[in-house]
């Protein structure tokens, strides 16, 4: 099994930063990728970022590119999403998770074994 924490959301207005971390622990894998999404109320949860651990390539839909960074530190087995120019539609439930599939479909959120429980992000205009 594998656990993921997510920390770092919070309340903050348009045109601030966040920088969202999530903790694994637990099993671990040679292979995988980590991915964050959100979910905002009524919508369906949606992919925002992706990293491969192993050799740290990123990748992100065009909706975020520019304002989304995704990183990892692999001494503390954590990987970091840092949210810039923050907007009111980025307001959602953020979620990290772990996929160790071969189809390196990262987008998908079927890919994913393991989830974090979410850390919401609101901000106001």
């Amino acid at each position: 099994q594998v656990q993921l924490v997510e920390s770092g959301g919070g309340l903050v207005q348009a045109g601030g930063s966040l920088r969202l971390s999530c903790a694994a622990s637990g099993r671990t894998f040679s292979r995988y990728f980590m991915g964050w999404f959100r979910q905002a109320p009524g919508k369906e949860r949606e992919f925002v970022a992706a990293i491969r651990w192993g050799g740290g390539s990123t990748y992100y839909p065009d909706s975020v590119k520019g304002r989304f960074s995704i990183s990892r530190d692999n001494a503390k087995n954590t990987a970091y999403l840092q949210i810039n120019s923050l907007k009111p539609e980025d307001t959602a439930v953020y979620y990290c998770a772990v996929g160790t599939g071969y189809s390196a479909r990262y987008y998908l959120t079927e890919f994913y074994d393991y989830w974090g429980q979410g850390t919401q992000v609101t901000v106001s205009s």
